[in-house]
């Protein structure tokens, strides 16, 4: 991000449940107009803490900034934040008008003022004439930008989203995560959003936060949390990644070459400190970094030859899964399909090669 300053500022947060610690020493920052993620499986953490920063848990110890003003204590009503939920809360017996103007309800604008903010948030939404319709005659997507418009008129500094897309459908999920990032730019308001969809906090975020066990794992750019990964947990849950056990053999510079076990003797750029000869490593390689070949390759080139025994088209793209002497599993080869016919090109127990180039290959640490 910019030089923005922050409007959200955790310091060492933590929120326990009896023995359980649902977040655990957490601090980072989130700057003015960031779309930012928090991201991980079931149980991670990632809900409490959304919670904590709406208000509506309080933490055991630690610190809750909000455009410089101390939150630990001020209850929702009073935060400058305002939150959409997974289900909408879209009331029936109200019209779309009705439910963007809700929240408005102790505002006390005139209703000139109320009316032109309601026309305002329906325009932002592409809703623009839907206002007299009434709720179980909109469409899920629609609903989903009644809930945002009834957020956004209220005008919060930060507006905190809970995994408001995963009741959607796949087409209508994608069509509503460049409309949601689009809306986010347009108005240029802080949204904390919370998923456990890889793809989706890929999609739309600025910056993601991987939670695990209480824990922020990392925080970065969707690209540098899918490219360089900092730990083992982090690169398996963001996409899908092949591990090798492997060890450091001999350092030049930032040039290793690594021991990866089925794939041979492998070259890598040291990303970090800790990467000395002897030291154990994971080397990791993401499926699509992989090229499947029928012949052998020529001199300096990557390659181990193994055989294919299993596949699966996709329409863009086929996935191979590749036995490798002294590998415990198949290693995953995800290949685009450029042409018709492309899909089922390998077969089945053929032999075949994998290549890979300098860049593609991962290390890390062994914890």
């Amino acid at each position: 991000m910019s030089d923005n300053p922050s409007i959200i500022s955790l310091h060492g947060l933590s929120k326990h449940f009896g023995p359980v610690r649902a977040v655990d020493e957490v601090s980072f920052d989130v700057e003015k107009g960031e779309f930012f993620a928090l991201l991980g499986p079931s149980g991670c953490g990632k809900t409490t803490l959304w919670r904590l920063l709406g208000g509506f848990e309080s933490p055991t110890k630690g610190e809750i900034y909000i455009d410089g003003q101390e939150m630990s204590v001020v209850p929702p009503y009073e935060r400058p934040t305002n939150m959409v939920f997974q289900n909408y809360a879209i009331f029936p017996h109200l019209n779309v008008r009705g439910n963007i103007a809700f929240g408005m309800r102790k505002a006390k604008l005139p209703k000139a003022e109320l009316n032109a903010r309601i026309d305002e948030a329906l325009e932002m939404i592409k809703l623009t004439g839907y206002g007299d319709r009434r709720s179980d005659q909109l469409s899920g997507g629609q609903r989903q930008r009644v809930a945002l418009a009834r957020a956004l008129i209220k005008r919060p500094k930060v507006l905190l989203l809970d995994e408001p897309l995963g009741a959607l459908d796949k087409k209508l999920r994608e069509q509503m995560q460049l409309e949601l990032r689009a809306l986010q730019r347009s108005v240029g308001i802080t949204f904390v959003f919370v998923t456990h969809d890889q793809e989706e906090a890929l999609t739309m975020s600025d910056r993601i936060a991987v939670m695990s066990q209480g824990k922020v794992l990392q925080i970065d750019t969707p690209e540098n949390l899918y490219e360089a990964p900092n730990n083992r947990e982090v690169a398996g849950f963001i996409g899908t990644m092949n591990f090798f056990a492997g060890t450091i053999k001999e350092a030049r510079g930032d040039l290793l070459s690594v021991d990866a076990g089925p794939l041979g003797i492998v070259s890598a750029r040291a990303k970090g400190d800790g990467f000395a000869p002897g030291v154990p490593v994971v080397v990791a390689i993401r499926p699509e970094k992989l090229r499947l070949q029928d012949a052998a390759p020529g001199e300096n080139v990557s390659a181990v030859q193994g055989r294919i025994n299993n596949s699966a088209y996709l329409g863009d793209r086929s996935h191979f899964y590749v036995e490798l002497p002294g590998a415990e599993r198949p290693v995953a080869v995800a290949s685009q399909n450029y042409e018709a016919g492309t899909g089922h090109r390998m077969e089945l127990e053929k032999s075949v090669w994998l290549t890979w180039s300098l860049e593609a290959i991962v290390l890390l640490p062994l914890d």
